[in-house]
């Protein structure tokens, strides 16, 4: 491009104005992902038989996991070549999936607690989001430690699983907590900066927008549930 989106005297009007649109059109489909899930993990909890056959099953259960990695792997890996509507079309479909495996946060919190959480989580990644989308400071360097440090809680989680160690669970918590919180910020930029990028490639704009859309949805998902740990009041 001819300008640098950290440099405003590089970035005419029409340029905000078109970025805008789009920004909005990623938060508007992080929202309707959040909100399937959400429907989708209500009905789970309130039908007995769909709940038991999810969560009864350990085969299934994780095949249902899987399936739900294999969607996000499969987008973000072939969003370059895969047609718009496909990418919305697997992404709403993932948000239905996360759902059924959502289910069990119903049962094992307190409605208020789930609701309480839900709502500190959006007032902290609206912060955190707005903090990503208006600096001019390029975030960019923060990507690989951020990677680093999630593939260390995967792991530091997993090896937790097996163990049970509640001081690890804790860690493991609070650590979610900031990776996640800190992968906002980047999240945002990154994808602000996709924006630029693409600015009158209508095409590639519009799947910008989708694994924008899922990036922040993850984000979103994530931090709301290391919060949970801390906030919500189990059954």
């Amino acid at each position: 491009m001819s300008y640098n989106p950290y440099n405003p005297s590089n970035v005419t009007r029409a340029d905000v104005v078109r970025e805008g649109s789009a920004m909005t059109q990623v938060y508007a489909w992080m929202m309707a992902g959040l909100l399937i899930t959400g429907a989708v993990g209500l009905f789970v909890a309130n039908n007995f038989f769909l709940f038991a056959s999810i969560f009864s099953n350990t085969i299934f259960y994780i095949g249902l996991i899987l399936v739900q990695l294999g969607v996000v792997v499969w987008i973000s890996a072939r969003i370059g070549s895969m047609a718009p509507a496909l990418a919305t079309t697997l992404f709403l479909l993932y948000s239905a999936l996360t759902g059924l495996t959502f289910g069990v946060v119903f049962l094992v919190y307190e409605p208020a607690a789930i609701a309480t959480t839900f709502f500190v989580t959006a007032g902290s990644f609206a912060g955190l989001s707005l903090l990503g989308y208006t600096t001019k400071r390029d975030l960019s360097g923060m990507g690989k430690f951020l990677f680093m440090a999630l593939i260390g809680l995967l792991l530091a989680s997993l090896v937790n699983f097996f163990f049970r160690n509640p001081a690890l669970y804790w860690i493991t918590t609070y650590a979610g907590v900031l990776i996640f919180a800190g992968l906002t910020v980047y999240d945002t930029q990154k994808i602000k900066n996709l924006v630029f990028q693409f600015q009158g490639d209508e095409t590639n704009l519009q799947r910008v927008t989708i694994l924008g859309a899922l990036t922040l949805y993850l984000d979103f998902i994530n931090l709301f549930l290391f919060l949970l740990r801390i906030l919500g009041n189990r059954r």
